[in-house]
């Protein structure tokens, strides 16, 4: 007797249904639902509550955070120019670490329970409602928790003075990456380059989603050989998405 594949009802609480996808989760994850309604998550409206993230909160709680962290380089007597610099070492980290953990930690492929519930968490519920613009960046409670082990390394990288001015860095790196993703998915751009940028994007979401992992630039997937290949007859038109 073959077993019936669960079937997700969009009409109830998502996140403790995906689990119950096994195998299955991550085609049923990579179906997009183009639609700029959300979906409900949980049942309990506090729980729910946290799942909703406008855009311009990420500008207003981290662009402070970097700066105390860069003005603690200040503080340790590191002269502007040097700041800078470090400053701009950081968000070329950030490019590096926003495509290794979009590749790595948000596209890793799971079938249990948990692990489905977990990603979806982070990343599916992006896939699978890619126009939902509360659901697109970051709740500022969820970065806090990827942002505590790289602060600690680049503690251990760097010197006491410094490692605030790089991690400041990182932190406005990801303010960058975190509002262009909204406007990637929300705004339409006039000019070539973030015309290019958003159908580089909808490429990866209604495409292939195992490549062009970079968001705010295409540098990395250059690199590392992610470079979304041209596309061909049968695959969707992103041209017509934008």
């Amino acid at each position: 007797m073959v077993a019936q594949k669960f079937v997700v009802d969009l009409n109830k609480p998502l996140v403790f249904q995906v689990g119950h996808l096994g195998e299955d989760y991550d085609e049923w994850v990579h179906q997009p639902i183009i639609s700029k309604e959300g979906p409900r998550f949980f049942q309990s409206g506090f729980l729910e509550l946290f799942t909703r993230t406008a855009w311009w909160v990420i500008p207003i709680v981290w662009v402070p955070v970097a700066s105390w962290f860069i003005s603690n380089s200040a503080k340790a007597g590191l002269p502007s120019h040097h700041i800078s610099l470090l400053v701009f070492l950081g968000i070329f980290v950030w490019t590096l670490a926003e495509y290794t953990l979009h590749r790595f930690l948000f596209h890793v492929q799971t079938k249990t329970y948990w692990a489905n519930t977990f990603h979806y968490l982070l990343h599916g519920c992006h896939h699978k409602h890619p126009m939902d613009s509360f659901r697109l960046v970051f709740p500022p409670a969820a970065a806090s928790i990827l942002a505590l082990p790289i602060w600690n390394l680049v503690k251990l990288m760097c010197t006491r003075s410094t490692a605030p001015a790089v991690f400041g860095g990182i932190l406005l790196g990801y303010v960058m990456y975190d509002c262009t993703h909204y406007y990637l998915h929300h705004g339409q751009p006039k000019s070539e380059l973030p015309k290019g940028l958003k159908k580089y994007h909808l490429n990866h979401h209604y495409r292939l989603q195992n490549y062009g992992f970079g968001i705010t630039s295409p540098l990395w997937d250059k690199v590392f050989g992610t470079v979304p290949p041209p596309q061909t007859k049968g695959m969707p038109n992103v041209d017509k998405l934008q």
